[in-house]
């Protein structure tokens, strides 16, 4: 007798596609809020005086906050169980028949790597510190140790921010570029990567006000 799953057409195949389908989703819920700290809100914090931060910053951080850490979450999660599904579906995603390693996997799993760093930056850095420098925010008070949270938090999320392009890179690469993992693609990967990061970053200072 058919099982539920197999009626509906859930099959492995199906199930990834949900997975990854979700796993972008989450993906661009994050990646787009750490782009909007990064690229916007930075510059921006720079004009606020203390009295327009106490308004704008409790109202606003925490809800960005949220989006940006769940986003994490379930980026992680998805990528986690998607990595699963391939381990014991495909038995030559890995390596092929000859045991040789492949490209694609490489590729995948650099962009694992860089990501479980960045998630992990998120909570256990960047989310526990901004919930202490909002919370001193709220109740008016200045902590002796608000400024030395406030670098740590910004260089986590600078590593962040710098992290995502080549991990973006490979992730796509796993499709578009498999053939190709090695040294000298891993180069062009982190610089081009770094490079454009870096490029945003600075011309985000840069950016006219005017409409």
């Amino acid at each position: 007798m058919m099982s539920v799953a197999t009626q509906l057409g859930f099959d492995a195949a199906t199930i990834g596609f949900i997975l990854r389908w979700f796993h972008v989703l989450f993906g661009i819920t994050w990646i787009g809020h750490l782009y909007f700290f990064n690229f916007v809100n930075g510059p921006f914090a720079k004009t606020m005086d203390a009295d327009t931060k106490k308004k704008v910053v409790p109202e606003l951080m925490p809800r960005a906050l949220w989006w940006f850490r769940w986003g994490a979450m379930g980026t992680f999660l998805t990528g986690v169980a998607m990595l699963g599904i391939l381990s014991m579906t495909d038995p030559f995603y890995f390596k092929d028949a000859a045991g040789q390693f492949q490209g694609r996997a490489g590729w995948v799993l650099m962009g694992a790597l860089f990501g479980t760093i960045m998630w992990f930056n998120v909570w256990f850095i960047i989310w526990p510190i901004q919930r202490k420098l909002i919370g001193w925010l709220k109740a008016g008070e200045k902590n002796p140790d608000a400024d030395k949270l406030t670098r740590k938090a910004f260089l986590a999320s600078r590593a962040n921010t710098y992290l995502s392009g080549p991990m973006l890179f490979a992730m796509l690469a796993s499709v578009n570029f498999a053939g190709y993992f090695g040294p000298v693609a891993i180069g062009l990967a982190l610089v081009l990567g770094f490079g454009a990061i870096h490029g945003f970053i600075g011309r985000s200072g840069k950016v006219s006000t005017a409409v």
